[in-house]
């Protein structure tokens, strides 16, 4: 058995699940580049940097942006409460809840992608608009791939899965790491950044456009999988899961 398969895990057969996870790994990268260097500084995914920029903000240094970070923050925080309550009762496993959460994810980036890429000039509010969007979005997709509970593959953040990675290897004298999936989100979340960046070359809302395309192929490609997967009906998993 390879390190990449964790005995006894309940989740769906297959890599499925841990492609599409890390397929949203790299839409993260997208959305986080066209948020720092498209939106005044502010991560939409990554809460980490938010905080530490925030943390620096405060003590007025190198005049760093205090109300994009905040923005970013609240609407995540509220994006993942609507997906933990979506999901409350419902096993760790793929869903018609997962599905939907994760389409609701690529139709808000839609939302803001469309006058984004319509408008000449954006103002001052607007911007801000979209930074709550995207955050609100990225909650929601955090929070539904915690859910799903893809071993070392969060799609926001990949400092776990760095340290993970550098601690079980061989220096760290560790043997059999997934090691596949951990340097793969690693790879991802940064090829995601790469490419946002170079789309905001062109404009701001065509890393936005990608984020839309990647968030609801990998809601279809789950939610078409899904009965192939063995998964019961939602209503017998969310009895299953309030009768625990």
């Amino acid at each position: 058995m390879t390190g990449d398969r964790a005995p006894g895990r309940r989740a769906d057969p297959g890599t499925l699940p841990l492609g599409l996870m890390l397929v949203l790994t790299f839409s993260t990268g997208v959305v986080d580049a066209v948020g720092y260097l498209g939106l005044d500084r502010v991560f939409t995914g990554n809460m980490t940097g938010n905080v530490v920029i925030l943390g620096m903000a405060l003590t007025g240094a190198d005049d760093l942006p205090v109300r994009g970070p905040l923005v970013a923050l609240a609407a995540f925080m509220v994006g993942a409460v609507i997906a933990g309550r979506v999901l409350r009762g419902v096993p760790s496993g793929w869903t018609h809840r997962t599905t939907a959460l994760l389409a609701a994810v690529g139709m808000l980036i839609l939302a803001v992608t469309v006058p984004t890429l319509a408008l000449e000039d954006m103002g001052e509010v607007f911007p801000v608009v979209v930074t709550a969007a995207l955050g609100l979005a990225m909650g929601m997709q955090a929070a539904t791939a915690r859910h799903l509970s893809v071993k070392d593959v969060t799609t926001v953040v990949v400092t776990s899965t760095i340290a993970g990675l550098a601690a079980d290897s061989m220096l760290g004298g560790g043997t059999n790491q997934p090691w596949r999936r951990r340097a793969g989100a690693v790879v991802l979340i940064g090829a995601g950044a790469a490419t946002g960046a170079l789309a905001l070359r062109v404009h701001l809302g065509l890393g936005m456009l990608l984020a839309v395309v990647l968030s609801l192929g990998v809601a279809a490609v789950g939610g078409l999988a899904r009965p192939r997967s063995g998964a019961a009906g939602d209503e017998a998993q969310a009895g299953a899961g309030t009768g625990a």
